[in-house]
């Protein structure tokens, strides 16, 4: 199903500036959101849809390559997993970013958690097409954010590093009263936290995570083809503030063959043969990833026939049963006879019924030639 243009979903221009974009996803959200409808699949649908538009259009790197290439040069920038729209999900989380709902007497509604899932990770694998075949276990290394082993992630040294912040008072919350309101606020110093770090943990400069390469074993079924996502769970960016981590999408990408060529399922190679074994027939041995096979190539093979051998193609992904292989006869005529083979073929010629009448057209030419 062809998905609908992103700026139309929310209804803004394509100029729009974050503020509107912001405004009329929350008109939206408070408008569809399942709380408000329940049961109404139209409107659950129509949630989905803003929250996906306005995750895409308010990420400045997603919209360009939005803007650029479309839904597909976004497909990956959303993450091989695609978009989530239970980070959404949640009626009091909108209502409170939108009005503070959730703030007022006291907290009445669920508080909000500052937690944050991580982000998810792609890693491009190459491999070749008998791995393709055979499937295979490969040992990759991930360039990803981890958890500073020094001060545990939390940016300060473990000595005298943190202290209880002194604006919310360890609470991670301040309560303002207006009138016989008490709002809530996370706090500004501490955003959530209750603590502040006093002095910076040496080893990862206070930010709480390091770069480092982290080695993954990843299983390769047999099927796979360009573009098939491989997903291993947990293995993406850490997440903040106790949230958790992202997953890994591993994205395979098949070299081309130097014999074969893929088609879905399917195999397709071709044979060389000369006018002699195309008129008289004859079998060749075809090296495959079966082993040699043995084709027959049938007697008055023409240069365009196909030999179809059943199930030696590819692999089915997470299926069972394979494609099949097919082998395109190529009939060769010699560039420079030798004199014996001109004095064979100048007999043949003679013999031969001559056939140089244009050839007439099958019925597809002449139907497109009649709607033209």
């Amino acid at each position: 199903m062809t998905k609908r243009d992103y700026y139309e979903i929310l209804g803004v221009d394509r100029s729009a500036d974050e503020g509107a974009l912001k405004s009329a996803y929350r008109k939206l959200a408070l408008k569809y959101h399942p709380d408000r409808n329940p049961g109404d699949k139209d409107a659950e649908d129509r949630f989905k849809e803003a929250a996906e538009a306005y995750s895409i259009l308010s990420d400045p790197q997603k919209r360009a390559a939005y803007d650029r290439y479309g839904h597909q040069g976004v497909a990956a920038a959303s993450g091989a997993g695609g978009f989530d729209p239970n980070a959404f999900a949640d009626f009091t989380d909108i209502l409170g970013d939108i009005f503070g709902f959730s703030d007022l007497f006291g907290g009445g509604g669920r508080r909000r958690s500052r937690a944050m899932r991580g982000d998810d990770v792609r890693y491009d694998l190459e491999i070749t097409l008998e791995d393709a075949i055979r499937g295979l276990t490969a040992e990759i290394q991930v360039p990803r954010m981890e958890a500073c082993s020094h001060c545990k992630a939390t940016g300060a040294e473990p000595v005298d590093g943190l202290s209880v912040c002194p604006m919310c008072r360890g609470k991670g919350e301040v309560v303002y009263q207006q009138s016989f309101l008490a709002i809530r606020r996370t706090c500004s110093q501490c955003n959530g936290r209750g603590q502040i770090i006093r002095r910076p943990c040496h080893k990862c400069k206070g930010e709480g995570y390091v770069r480092a390469d982290r080695k993954l074993r990843v299983n390769i079924p047999p099927g796979v083809e360009t573009g098939t996502r491989l997903r291993l769970s947990g293995e993406g960016q850490p997440g903040l503030l106790g949230g958790p981590p992202g997953d890994l999408y591993v994205i395979a990408a098949v070299k081309e063959h130097p014999i074969f060529d893929r088609h879905g399922d399917d195999l397709h190679c071709t044979v060389p043969v000369n006018i002699a074994q195309a008129a008289l027939g004859t079998e060749v041995d075809v090296l495959t990833f079966d082993g040699l096979q043995s084709i027959k190539i049938t007697e008055g093979s023409q240069p365009d026939s196909v030999v179809k051998v059943r199930g030696i193609g590819m692999p089915r992904l997470n299926s069972s049963g394979r494609g099949d292989l097919y082998v395109h006869v190529e009939v060769r005529v010699p560039v420079k006879p030798t004199r014996e083979q001109r004095r064979l073929l100048e007999e043949l010629r003679e013999i031969l019924p001559a056939e140089n009448e244009p050839k007439e057209k099958g019925l597809f030419e002449k139907v497109k030639d009649y709607f033209m």
